[in-house]
Formats: C-alpha cells, sequence, structure tokens
C-alpha cells in the first residue's frame, strides 16, 4: 500500500493540532479540538494529546488484528491514565480529538470513524464512499447563528465562538450528544465502523475536516473531482486549493465558518491489493 501525506498549520508558527501516521497495513488521522479561546485545565496542549494518541493507535495496529473499536479504547485510556495525576481529564475543556482508521488485513479492509473527520472509499465503479461521522454538526446548528452572523476575526465573533463551544461542551461525550476521544474509553464504542473487500478498491483518502472543506464547505469540487486532483496532483494541491479560498475570504462572508484558517491534513492510500498480512 502506497501512502501519500500533506498536513498543514492553520497559521504559521503555530501547533498542528492534527496528526496522520501510517503502518505497512493501517493508516491513522486525527483532528485534535480543546479550550479555543477558553480556560483548558489540561497543561500538555491539543497538539501533545493527538500525537500520543495517534502513536498509541499505530504501536497497537503494528502489533496486533484486534478489533478497531478495542484499539482504540485501549489508546484512550493509555493517554488518559498518562496525564490524569497532573490534569483534570474528565474536564470538557480538556484535549480531545477525531479519529478516522483504515486497515487492511488480506482481502478485507477495515474502518473506524469517531467524529467529523471524514474517510472517502473510491471502487472501481460506482459513486466513492464518503463515510463521516455528523452528530457534532448536527447538534452546532442548534448554536451557530451567531458566530456564523458575525465577521471573522472580530471581537464579536470571538465572544460568539466561545459560547458556541461552551454550548457545545453540554454535549460532548454524552448520550444524545456526539462522540469524540478524549478521557472515557466508552466513545469508542460509538464510532461508525464496518469492512469492505478490497477488491475493487481503488483508493482511500482520510482527511480532517480542514481539508474537507474543498469539498463539503467550500463545494469547490465534488468528491469524484477531489479524487482525481489528488491522483494527478497529490494532497498538497488540495491543501493549497484550501488555502487560497481560506484567504479569499478572510471576513467569512462567503463562507460562514467558526475557523478562517484550520488545520489542513489529508493521507491518499492505493494499492491496497499489495498489502500481505
Amino acid at each position: 500500500m502506497q501512502v501519500t501525506m500533506a498536513t498543514s498549520p492553520a497559521q504559521r508558527g503555530e501547533p498542528n493540532e492534527d496528526f496522520a501516521g501510517a503502518v505497512p497495513n493501517a493508516v491513522v488521522l486525527l483532528d485534535g479540538a480543546g479550550a479555543s479561546g477558553t480556560t483548558s485545565t489540561c497543561s500538555h496542549g491539543v497538539a501533545w494529546y493527538t500525537r500520543r494518541l495517534g502513536g498509541a493507535l499505530l504501536s497497537r495496529l503494528a502489533a496486533d488484528d484486534h478489533d478497531l473499536t478495542a484499539l482504540l479504547a485501549d489508546a484512550i485510556t493509555q493517554v488518559a491514565d498518562s496525564h490524569r495525576h497532573t490534569c483534570d481529564v474528565h474536564d470538557p475543556s480538556s484535549p480531545s480529538a477525531t479519529v478516522v482508521i483504515f486497515r487492511v488485513i488480506g482481502d478485507r479492509a477495515d474502518y473506524l470513524v469517531l467524529a467529523d473527520s471524514v474517510l472517502v472509499v473510491e471502487r472501481d465503479e460506482g459513486k466513492p464512499l464518503v463515510i463521516t461521522d455528523d452528530r457534532e454538526a448536527e447538534i452546532g446548528r442548534r448554536y451557530r447563528a451567531a458566530m456564523d452572523a458575525a465577521v471573522n476575526d472580530t471581537p464579536e465573533h470571538h465572544q460568539a465562538r466561545r459560547e458556541y463551544i461552551e454550548a457545545m461542551r453540554g454535549h460532548r461525550n454524552r448520550p444524545g450528544g456526539f462522540w469524540v476521544a478524549a478521557d472515557d474509553p466508552r466513545a469508542a464504542a460509538q464510532a461508525l465502523t464496518g469492512s469492505l473487500p478490497t477488491h475493487g478498491i481503488a483508493s482511500v483518502t482520510l482527511l480532517s475536516d480542514g481539508a474537507s472543506r474543498l469539498v463539503d464547505r467550500f463545494r469547490l469540487a465534488d468528491w469524484p473531482g477531489a479524487l482525481a486532483l489528488l491522483a494527478t496532483a497529490g494532497p498538497i494541491e488540495v491543501i493549497r486549493r484550501v488555502r487560497d479560498a481560506e484567504t479569499s475570504d478572510p471576513r467569512g462572508a462567503k463562507w460562514p465558518r467558526g475557523k478562517t484558517f484550520d488545520d489542513a491534513t489529508l493521507a491518499y492510500c492505493v494499492g491496497l491489493d499489495e498489502v500481505v498480512r
């Protein structure tokens, strides 16, 4: 399996809170979230969390073929245990992350998607299969009006975004709400999971929502068009087009959004038939 990755922080010089990594038969992508202008009870930061959780997942994927839900639950517990003696890991302001895992075992491909990052499976025939967990977006629609109405990077927008984040925390990792990787291993059981035959899969792409903006927020391409761009120009070109769109709309007038710029990460996988496990 050939895996091509690209990642870009939202702002030069700022920590990139995304994570992507691979072992010979599996790929992991995480998109971190945290305090974002409000007080956090964790001293380590979001980038630390995504790198620790991503590393824990990769080490497990390299070592065994256990169920992906169990692997994620174990990794969440390991990372939570590593800083619960210094931080209040149960507080909603503590770091969290979306998770996408794709793994090939023989002629079977397994996937797990938790929260709003995206997995796109391109098939030799038919439309691409797009898998994302949209529970956070569905709940967020209740609270977005003030944030979307304000001009980006103004005091009004910053205040509306803080209020949005505070409102959303009340729904995080609760029944009827949305689920992310944080401190509670039970969140893993809430992920979207499944298996597909590898035969007929042309490519698989994992995207943080900062990269998927090209399609699902900016509507500058559809998924077949984005996959064609990936095949010819690679992941870095997708990110370049996202950055061009963000730069062209710095006030959020054309595309209202919480973050003017966002960390953007892609992992593009081909050659699934070459995996031997």
